[in-house]
């Protein structure tokens, strides 16, 4: 007995043994530990049989229809698996929670986001349900095994509903990864005029480098805003530099026109006489190779962003004080 077509998606074409215990045990292995009503029946379990792997503990109810198999630590990836399937056989991953799937970026929330095509699906614990009745095949992808929103509908999705740096983020990592499609995100833009975020899809688009500015760290981030807030020219993040020894360095931010260099201290790797005498080496490297070293603290761009900025821009017109 083969599975139903409209689960078939969530473990791949899967022909049960005839045994439907071992056949569960696998099925589960593959889904994170999951398995919805409809693989129960088609694995040849009746709704009694059911029941009673409910009253004995061996299947446990996470929403209606869907049930974890022996326990109920769930992992992440698990509570995902669960949220696509309660919301029926066409909800897809979506928003941050699709571009942390891919590691694009961290959702941080407590409810996970699902996109439906129409408005008829029931109300899921735990679980932000958009409705999109705009969805079309190329709209749908599968990560991991799980129905999610393609990267472009999804960075779509992020522009929506978070903030333009996260989104930035969020294209570079694409970027990276080699999954960012812009031909993909044109044809979809296309299609979505008057869509919420689609207008701020469109400026990062026009206006930023992709995969130019991912952080290591929160400092990193911060100093990154700082720079935009104070309309300070944007650097190149993370940039493989050569010193004048012949080694090379990542370094933090660099504005390469003005051979300018820009390291962000934060205290649990600057603080120790060792990291501070090899940042000094580093730094005196970098000054053969005839780049200008400036490094910015937590507490002063925490405390002091002003004098941070001063102090950029000043470099950066190459004037020869500070202030």
């Amino acid at each position: 007995m083969a599975i139903e077509a409209d689960t078939e998606h969530l473990f791949g074409a899967f022909e049960p043994s005839g045994l439907p215990d071992i056949d569960l045990a696998v099925v589960a292995t593959f889904q994170d530990g999951i398995i919805g009503h409809a693989q129960l029946v088609g694995l040849g379990f009746t709704r009694r049989e059911i029941q009673r792997r409910l009253e004995a503990a061996r299947l446990h109810r996470i929403h209606c229809g869907v049930y974890a198999v022996g326990h109920r630590a769930l992992s992440l990836q698990g509570r995902w698996r669960a949220a696509v399937l309660a919301c029926g056989p066409d909800a897809l991953l979506s928003h941050r929670d699709s571009a942390q799937l891919r590691g694009l970026i961290r959702s941080g929330r407590s409810r996970i986001e699902v996109t439906v095509p129409s408005d008829r699906s029931r109300r899921v614990a735990g679980v932000q349900v958009y409705v999109s009745r705009r969805l079309v095949p190329q709209d749908r992808s599968v990560c991991d095994g799980i129905a999610c929103t393609s990267v472009a509908l999804t960075l779509l999705n992020i522009a929506a509903v978070d903030s333009r740096r996260r989104l930035e983020r969020a294209c570079d990592e694409a970027e990276v990864q080699r999954f960012f499609d812009l031909t993909a995100i044109e044809e979809l833009l296309g299609r979505s005029r008057g869509c919420r975020g689609a207008d701020r899809l469109r400026s990062v688009l026009d206006e930023h480098a992709m995969g130019t500015t991912l952080t290591r760290s929160e400092l990193e981030e911060l100093m990154l805003a700082l720079c935009r807030e104070a309309a300070v020219a944007p650097p190149i993040v993370n940039e493989h530099v050569i010193g004048g020894s012949g080694h090379g360095y990542s370094v933090d931010f660099l504005w390469p026109e003005q051979r300018l260099i820009v390291e962000t201290d934060g205290l649990a790797f600057h603080s120790s006489r060792s990291a501070i005498e090899r940042d000094r080496r580093r730094d005196a490297d970098l000054v053969r190779a005839g780049y200008r070293v400036l490094r910015v603290t937590w507490s002063q761009i925490e405390h002091a962003p002003r004098e941070v900025v001063l102090m950029l821009r000043a470099a950066l017109a190459d004037r020869p004080r500070w202030t």
